[in-house]
């Protein structure tokens, strides 16, 4: 017996026997063999008969598998199959031949929605006129059709449409889009639109529908073709790698959600068989039904958003499309690029360690680039040489901008094929997410002109959006908030926003809804260590003669110090700007107190005045000189000492305790004590008060003794006084909760969106209350069965309230997304493109107003004071722009007037710079910046934000960021610099 033989024997035997024994048609296959005996083929004959074509097909391939074969066997056993019409059967006995796993989902979830509406489609089809046409399309033989066309004329049209669909089912894959185009030729849209849930195979007007992959055909027409480095392993497959394809489309036993796990899945660098290779095993992807029902439209070429619940699996279904898009792509003879956007640089890793490269490394070229990523090779160039990309939207952003520029490498939208943006709510005002698909919308624009004119338009991707919730963008009707999806999907150039709605009891199922509780604490009796904070303001309220709009210890109070102070700086008043500085630490002071203990609040004010100390008070480190201390200066401090004391003792008695600390307490306890395996996250607002809360657990015995295992989760943007979380020790914290090293969280809102975090069972928001997309991407986490989602808040904030707000909202979005739906689709497109106009025509506006004022200003001009002394800095055209981002002054004049302090948390590298420490005034320790090393060369970066600008007119003005500054600096000549900086070595 040949190769061949052998394996195809072991194919029936041991992997595809379940499968097989649903997909053969006994008789018409028979006619067809001559290597089994005639008295075997009249056994097999009678079964059918009496017990039905499954029974006979089980006994064929026994008879195959357990009696004598000669050589060539299979070779006429394919043959026989395809001759008798069970192509697709002949595929799973042929090694060369074997239907990839997606064929297969598509294919199972099809054969499912034919089984789920057979009831309606027996009673209104029919039989004869579908049969014919099914024929026609080479879906049925013409056997099948002759027996279909008796069977209604012996036993009538609902006897007939059943064998139909039984016959249709074992068809080759690709059936399930000429069937629909079969339905709507004979009369029944009804039912076509029933097995889709939504018109998504109509063809738009002036489209017709084809056979070759246009709108109105599944992915699953085309013959999938399989990764050519790839054949040959799949030729030769392995019993160890081929038992999950066991589960075949027919066998209703199997549960083809076995092989999704979540989104959290994780991965060991060396796969199972030991080889330490590219770190990722070769992975099926099976989509649950409610997951392919909304991934039908992207699987068409259409461009989506699909709108799943956090844990319900997105980003699978974004991996199960990407990869039917490059094996259509590779099908058409068409080149296939992969974009992966995200907004935060964790998420890169993220996705390509738990998703992308899991399921796709072994396929294709997978690559990762965000600005933690050290490229040896230009992003144009990882562009070209990779299949799937994932990097954060800044640097696809930057790239396409380069693109305009002749001594800049960049990339187009049209090096793409598919394009995903994940968290795709943010596809909106002045986000880089929106800042590229106006790039896309502008070009696409473009194409219909050039199409009118009968010119080549330029490739665009397809565009797939994913998000939890795209939001109400704060409408107060429902009107604007079906505005707001309608811009969203605008924004997206979205066919269709996509929601689950046949399946939706399967959702329930994968992702419950928490029960939900609120925790609210009595306002506190007595604070005197809040009110020893308020006596200290309003002392220095006297000493500036300032009179606050707003009651301390409150947002309104924070906005006005901020003015305050910009106010001062601009007026060069120094005594009233640093006394809105040390009002804004005192302010903090006293939020930070009703939110955590009251020696965590002392703490924050005494780390400050610590780092006063050392900038105003002390000698100069290198120089030994003393400093030049200002009256304003020595009132603020001695202020705080006289009152250290006393704050300290106060912050030390429990009794003054914040109440809302108790309730949190109590919430904890009463969860881990509950739950057997408790798993939560607590969202707070500050990095301080994550950080402080994590201490409070770790000092608290009791928390200890349930079983607590605490730690914190901050951003990673830099902050002068808590220091960032770096992406490798977020992931250290994520890693650690997912294993149970680590069972309870305290996370900033970094952790509500996109991270991938293991299931929860316990959500807490402390006092924290934004918006409806924050509320349920939070509410998201706690995904595990009997979840609870809890509130805890002080009586009369307003939390509670809020909280009440944003469920109203999201009862408003699900409403408005299903009215937009449900749109005709003339009036759907034409909002759409109305929509995308607009946004075209604003955007020109704005930046023709902005190019005018940029044209107005001369760098040479303006002067940049120091916002510590007023002592002038430096001029506008001594400062240059690095990548369009990095303000940098490297004249020598400007190297005598700062020095450099070591900053750790700064220390990091990023795509192609350093940057190792701050940089700060000489005479008065301001903080300037930081300094970063770029291609080995020291270049001072300075932050607007800590300098008043003189203007021309002699106006003064604080920003605080260099884009609201008007003006056009010189870009960064770093040859010229190199030059220059080593002939002046030379000289010396």
């Amino acid at each position: 017996m040949t190769t061949a033989d052998e394996n195809g024997l072991w194919l029936i035997r041991d992997c595809f026997m379940n499968t097989l024994k649903h997909l053969i048609r006994v008789e018409p296959v028979l006619d067809f063999i001559t290597f089994i005996q005639p008295e075997d083929k009249e056994t097999i004959r009678r079964t059918a008969k009496e017990k039905g074509d499954i029974s006979a097909a089980e006994l064929l391939l026994q008879t195959i598998v357990n009696k004598p074969r000669s050589d060539g066997w299979l070779r006429e056993f394919v043959t026989a199959l395809e001759s008798a019409g069970c192509k697709y059967a002949a595929k799973y006995v042929d090694p060369s031949e074997l239907p990839p796993p997606s064929l297969e989902a598509t294919n199972d979830y099809c054969t499912r929605l034919i089984e789920l509406l057979a009831p309606d489609l027996v009673d209104k089809m029919n039989a004869k006129d579908v049969a014919f046409r099914c024929y026609a399309q080479n879906i049925l033989t013409q056997e099948d059709k002759e027996k279909i066309t008796a069977e209604v004329t012996n036993s009538g049209n609902t006897s007939g449409a059943r064998l139909l669909l039984k016959r249709i089912v074992q068809t080759e894959a690709g059936w399930f889009s000429n069937f629909l185009e079969v339905l709507r030729f004979c009369k029944h849209e009804d039912l076509a639109e029933q097995l889709t849930g939504v018109n998504i195979f109509e063809p738009e007007e002036g489209q017709t529908v084809e056979e070759d992959g246009k709108p109105g055909v599944l992915v699953a027409d085309q013959e999938p073709v399989v990764n050519e480095e790839q054949s040959e392993q799949d030729n030769s497959i392995s019993l160890d790698n081929e038992k999950s394809l066991n589960n075949s489309l027919a066998d209703n036993d199997s549960n083809p959600e076995e092989s999704i796990g979540d989104e959290s899945g994780n991965l060991d660098a060396t796969d199972e068989g030991g080889t330490k290779s590219t770190g990722f095993s070769e992975l099926d992807i099976r989509l649950r039904h409610y997951q392919m029902e909304v991934a039908l439209p992207a699987l068409e070429g259409k461009n989506i958003i699909i709108c799943l619940p956090t844990g319900s699996g997105k980003t699978r279904v974004a991996v199960y499309i990407t990869r039917e898009h490059l094996v259509k792509m590779k099908a058409n003879e068409t080149p296939g690029k992969v974009v992966v956007l995200v907004n935060k640089v964790p998420l890169v890793e993220q996705h390509y360690r738990t998703e992308f490269g899991k399921f796709l490394k072994h396929l294709y070229k997978v690559e990762k680039v965000s600005g933690d990523s050290q490229l040896k090779i230009s992003f144009s160039d990882v562009v070209k040489k990779t299949d799937i990309l994932i990097c954060t939207a800044q640097i696809l952003e930057n790239s396409l901008s380069n693109a305009n520029k002749e001594d800049e490498e960049g990339v187009l939208l049209s090096d793409f094929s598919l394009m995903i943006i994940d968290e795709c709510h943010h596809t909106q005002k002045a986000g880089v997410y929106n800042n590229i698909m106006t790039r896309y919308i502008n070009q696409k624009m473009k194409n219909m002109r050039l199409r009118k004119e009968n010119k080549k338009e330029m490739p665009l991707p397809q565009i797939l959006g994913l998000t939890a919730s795209p939001g109400v963008g704060g409408a107060r009707k429902q009107s604007k908030a079906e505005e707001h999806i309608l811009k969203i999907c605008a924004n997206l150039d979205a066919y269709k926003i996509m929601t689950v709605q046949k399946n939706a009891e399967e959702l329930g199922e994968k992702v419950k809804e928490p029960y939900k509780t609120f925790a609210i604490a009595e306002e506190r009796r007595e604070d005197p260590f809040g009110d020893v904070i308020k006596r200290i303001m309003q002392e220095i309220h006297r000493h500036c003669t300032m009179h606050p709009s707003s009651d301390p210890g409150t947002q309104n109070y924070e906005q006005w110090a901020v003015q305050k102070e910009k106010t001062a700086a601009k007026e060069e008043n120094q005594r009233d700007r640093v006394c809105a500085e040390h009002l804004r630490k005192y302010n903090d002071t006293l939020q930070l107190n009703d939110t955590i203990r009251m020696a965590d609040a002392f703490d924050y004010v005494k780390n400050f005045y610590k780092e006063v100390e050392r900038k105003k008070f002390q000698p100069d480190e290198e120089t030994g000189a003393e400093r030049e201390i200002s009256e304003t200066d020595r009132v603020l401090f001695n202020l705080f000492r006289d009152n250290q004391k006393e704050l300290e003792e106060l912050s030390r008695k429990p009794e003054y305790e914040n109440e809302k600390l108790a309730q949190l307490r109590k919430t904890i306890l009463e969860q881990f004590t509950r739950k057997g395996e408790a798993r939560g996250i607590i969202f707070t607002k500050t990095r301080q008060s994550a950080i402080a809360l994590h201490q409070w657990i770790k000092d608290n015995d009791k928390f200890d003794e349930v079983g607590v295992k605490a730690n914190y989760l901050i951003g990673a943007g830099h902050n002068s006084i808590v220091k960032p979380m770096t992406p490798a020790e977020q992931r250290d914290v994520i890693e650690k909760f997912r294993t149970g090293e680590i069972n309870l969280i305290v996370a900033t809102t970094v952790a509500e969106e996109g991270l991938d975090i293991k299931q929860c069972n316990i959500v807490i928001r402390y006092g924290l209350v934004t918006n409806e997309i924050a509320m349920v991407q939070a509410r998201g986490r706690a995904r595990a069965d009997e979840s609870t989602y809890a509130l805890v808040a002080q009586e009369g904030t307003g939390v509670v309230e809020r909280e009440s707000v944003n469920s109203f909202r999201e009862t408003m979005m699900n409403k408005a997304i299903a009215k937009v739906q449900k749109l005709p689709r003339a009036e759907y497109m034409k909002k759409i493109l109305g929509f995308q106009m607009q946004s075209i025509v604003e955007k020109k506006v704005q930046a023709k107003k902005k190019q005018q004022k940029v044209l107005h200003e001369d760098p040479s001009k303006l002067k940049f004071l120091c916002k510590g002394c007023n002592r002038l800095v430096c001029s506008g055209e001594n400062i240059e722009v690095i990548e369009d981002s990095h303000h940098v002054n490297v004249t020598e004049a400007f190297k005598e007037l700062f020095v450099v302090r070591e900053n750790k948390s700064l220390q990091k590298r990023l795509l192609d710079y350093q940057v190792n420490g701050d940089i700060e005034c000489k005479h008065c320790t301001q903080t300037w910046g930081t300094m970063m090393l770029h291609r080995g060369v020291e270049c001072p970066c300075l932050g607007i934000r800590h300098f008043v600008v003189v203007h021309s007119d002699k106006d003064t003005k604080t920003y605080n960021k260099w884009n609201e500054l008007k003006t056009k600096f010189t870009s960064f000549d770093y040859v010229e610099h190199v030059s220059l900086a080593g002939s002046s070595s030379d000289d010396d």
